[in-house]
């Protein structure tokens, strides 16, 4: 063998891995895979009481961190989120209503592009009071 034919060949031995993980996962994107909270953070539960004062303290978190993308009613349709052309979650969506308060609180605090991460921006009673507000606007 020529010796370029042999540095072309230990250049695809050592990028086939890295070739391998490209095709494999060509064509996703990161909102293409479910987004599932891990078991031990779906199970906690909410310390907040659902009141009117923690549905209202939610509701200030939620017009000044979540409306521009997730939108007045909550139906993902926010100016932020029309302007990135990006598709956020819809409270309405009959899946994210039946998950546990643990695991909207988990997405909140770690978050997952193009989802920020609140859990430095937010104290934990604010992120369990925004869950709070959320499950009124399921009922709207």
């Amino acid at each position: 063998m020529h010796i370029l034919s042999y540095r072309r060949l230990a250049l695809l031995v050592a990028l086939a891995p890295l070739l391998g993980v490209m095709l494999t996962t060509r064509g996703e994107e990161p909102g293409d895979r479910k987004w599932i909270a891990p078991a031990v953070e779906s199970q906690k539960k909410n310390p907040i009481a659902v009141d009117d004062a923690s549905i209202s303290a939610g509701h200030k978190v939620y017009l000044r961190r979540c409306l521009s993308c997730h939108g007045t009613t909550g139906n993902g349709d926010g100016p932020d989120a029309i302007d990135l052309g990006i598709h956020p979650a819809k409270f309405s969506d009959p899946s994210l209503r039946d998950e546990s308060d643990g695991a909207l609180f988990w997405k909140i605090t770690v978050g997952k592009k193009p989802m920020p991460d609140y859990g430095r921006k937010l104290s934990a009673a604010e992120r369990w009071s925004v869950i709070n507000y959320l499950r009124t606007l399921n009922r709207k």
